[in-house]
């Protein structure tokens, strides 16, 4: 007798993906070379052997049910957990990763690191490269999961495990700055917490799939505007949607161009950023991680890293 994990398949998982990406089952069925009656009859059985509908057939749309959107969630994960296996397999046959994957916080400079993947991908290597962006603790999490292999921008706040190596980035100040325009351009500095939690903040979300995730410089009862990164960080700042703390090296150009107004606060914010990396004795480093780390042993790459993304 077939149990669901019969029919929870790496293949299955992909086809499911494809419905969602596409919309409809006509279209997934195309890219998966597949007649849609043939298509609708696996989604059928699956949902047949989970006793669960995953899709709204109502409209024209394959929209998923609260069950099927669960079930891709994990499906998600499930295959990056595969590929990393599959990856780590293939480093201690070759030395070379077959995939290399970089999870960039959005603190650091993505010019200086496309730079950086231009001058690796000329070395031909067999190994292809991926970079994902990340925030706040997302970042570190996409290393500790196995979803990448280094990630640049980390604050190293918890106990590591041994497998987990690290290196300061350096330092990165933070200023307190709004729109011209903004009631607290005017307000007498220090800036105290009681003013500015009369005032919206603009925060940057964290990319952490499970947890709470971090929040920095935020007090209770607070209203807040969450954007995805720094970059759109700067831009609701300039726009005086709402106030915060920004890298310094992102706000010394607004400023000089009298966009943003930098004032001073009870409470001054420097962070030290690190990269990680995963390097042990029983999974060494291969040959694409250790040219990364290779890079960011020269001062002034990492000093790039730190410039205005």
């Amino acid at each position: 007798m077939q149990t669901p994990r019969d029919w929870l398949t790496p293949e299955t998982l992909h086809m499911l993906q494809t419905i969602e990406d596409r919309g409809s089952f006509a279209a997934a069925a195309r890219d998966l070379n597949l007649v849609p009656s043939a298509l609708t009859y696996r989604v059928r059985q699956l949902e047949d052997a989970l006793d669960v509908l995953l899709f709204d057939r109502s409209s024209r749309q394959a929209r998923p049910t609260a069950a099927g959107q669960e079930l891709l969630r994990e499906a998600g994960r499930l295959l990056q957990d595969m590929d990393a296996v599959a990856n780590r397999v293939k480093r201690v046959a070759t030395g070379w990763e077959a995939v290399l994957t970089i999870a960039v916080d959005s603190i650091i400079s993505r010019t200086v690191v496309m730079d950086l993947c231009a001058a690796f991908l000329g070395l031909n290597s067999p190994t292809r490269l991926r970079v994902r962006h990340e925030t706040l603790s997302g970042t570190m999490a996409a290393l500790t999961s196995g979803q990448a292999d280094l990630a640049l921008g980390v604050v190293i706040e918890q106990h590591l495990s041994a497998d987990i190596q690290h290196r300061i980035l350096g330092e990165v100040p933070f200023v307190f700055a709004v729109a011209p325009h903004h009631p607290l351009a005017a307000a007498p500095e220090p800036l105290s917490d009681a003013q500015l939690v009369q005032h919206r903040m603009v925060a940057v979300a964290d990319s952490v799939q499970r947890g709470s995730g971090m929040t920095i410089g935020l007090q209770g009862g607070q209203d807040v505007f969450t954007v995805p990164d720094m970059p759109s960080k700067l831009a609701a700042q300039l726009r005086g949607l709402g106030v915060g703390f920004l890298p310094q090296s992102l706000a010394q150009a607004p400023v000089q161009q009298g966009q943003l107004v930098v004032k001073r606060t009870d409470r001054p914010r420097t962070s030290t950023v690190h990269a990680a990396w995963r390097d042990s004795r029983l999974s060494p480093a291969g040959h694409a991680l250790l040219w990364w780390t290779e890079q960011l042993d020269k001062p002034a790459t990492r000093q790039a890293l730190l410039d205005a993304p």
